[in-house]
């Protein structure tokens, strides 16, 4: 009577090793088969049915980072006591209004290269005129859209900030209903000739932007913090600031010249896919990448309707990762029981020569298998 194992292991031993399937495996080459068989039922039952519901066009490319939590930064040991701020603490912060300092902010990064490559263009083209303003250019690695400026005045508002930002993913889920935010960018302009930005080109995406920036400002003053400004949110790429030389005005530096930036003042950038929203600090040190400190993050996970079968299509990324993981360990499955079946049957070998699914020239026995 044949064992479960074999009931349960032959048909497979069978499909990988051809003519030699009744060869008995080894304990270790058990266990690579057994973790390539686990490996491909977890991507069945979790990936396989939404996969085969979506087109791979339709597929969405994510960062494998928003598979893994929404919240890299999160302090998981808040108490209960900082999950809400109690009113004696609002009507502290109201009567502290007055010296209101913004010290955090909301951040969009932008990390399309098109982009940050245009704007390095551009900042070069007028140092090249005046290179004095060196200091006042934003530096790589640091250029985003600020949707909301805020003061967290200790590491108890911060934690209850994060919390904020957390709450306000549903909302901007809502407003997206789904679809991509693509913000492009086109042309140049200054505030007072004193802070030079990209601006946004208009569009119907300025709405959903606009839509995101007011949940954003009502979810924080809710939770009782000093968050945004008297002046209407107008959404802009900063590529420079005289504020951060205040010794040029010494020499005569005052405005920025419009001179200097006339050739791009019709100038397309590209365009931003909208995927990350930042709680970042304007005064810690930034990362290493250039990009300001990050406390929190939350992903803006797009759903894509493919013919009406299938609402939320995996990461492609994820997927592409685990096939790669299954593909490894069936090779590694596939060559060690073609070492083991060459020194103990060479004559069956070339037998299994296009039993072999790696990439290359494999040497196995005698035969070297081409794929």
């Amino acid at each position: 009577m044949q064992s479960p194992k074999y009931l349960l292991w032959g048909p497979l031993q069978k499909s990988l090793l051809g003519p030699a399937f009744d060869v008995k495996m080894t304990l270790m080459g058990d266990w690579y088969l057994y973790s390539a068989c686990f490996l491909c039922l977890f991507v069945w039952f979790f990936f396989g049915l939404n996969y085969l519901c979506l087109n791979t066009s339709d597929i969405l490319l994510f960062d494998f980072f928003s598979l893994v939590t929404d919240a890299p930064h999160i302090n998981l040991e808040r108490s209960k006591e900082n999950e809400r701020i109690s009113k004696d603490q609002i009507k502290k912060r109201k009567k502290k209004q007055k010296g209101y300092q913004p010290n955090y902010f909301l951040s969009i990064p932008i990390t399309n290269k098109e982009i940050t490559r245009g704007i390095k263009i551009l900042q070069n083209a007028i140092l090249q005129q005046d290179e004095r303003l060196a200091k006042a250019m934003t530096s790589d690695g640091s250029f985003h859209i600020t949707l909301l400026v805020m003061q967290l005045l200790n590491e108890d508002e911060v934690n209850l900030g994060i919390g904020a930002l957390l709450e306000l993913k549903p909302f901007v889920e809502e407003i997206l209903q789904g679809k991509e935010l693509i913000l492009p960018f086109q042309g140049v302009d200054t505030f007072g000739n004193q802070v030079g930005f990209v601006k946004l080109a208009e569009g119907h995406h300025i709405n959903p932007l606009l839509e995101i920036a007011e949940a954003a400002k009502r979810t924080f003053q809710e939770k009782g913090f000093m968050a945004g400004e008297n002046r209407s949110f107008k959404p802009h790429l900063t590529f420079m600031k005289l504020s951060r030389t205040p010794w040029l005005r010494r020499k005569g530096v005052k405005k920025i010249d419009p001179k200097f930036y006339e050739k791009f003042i019709s100038h397309t950038f590209g365009e931003e896919m909208v995927h990350r929203i930042d709680l970042c600090s304007m005064l810690k040190k930034k990362q290493s990448n250039g990009y300001y400190h990050c406390e929190s993050s939350i992903v803006i996970e797009n759903i894509v309707f493919s013919e009406g079968l299938c609402e939320h299509p995996i990461p492609h990324q994820a997927f592409s990762c685990l096939l790669l993981l299954i593909r490894n360990r069936i090779f590694q499955a596939k060559k060690f029981h073609c070492e083991k079946i060459k020194s103990r049957w060479p004559a069956k070998v070339e037998n299994l020569s296009f039993n072999f699914l790696p990439k290359g020239n494999i040497f196995c026995g005698e035969t070297k298998i081409h794929t």
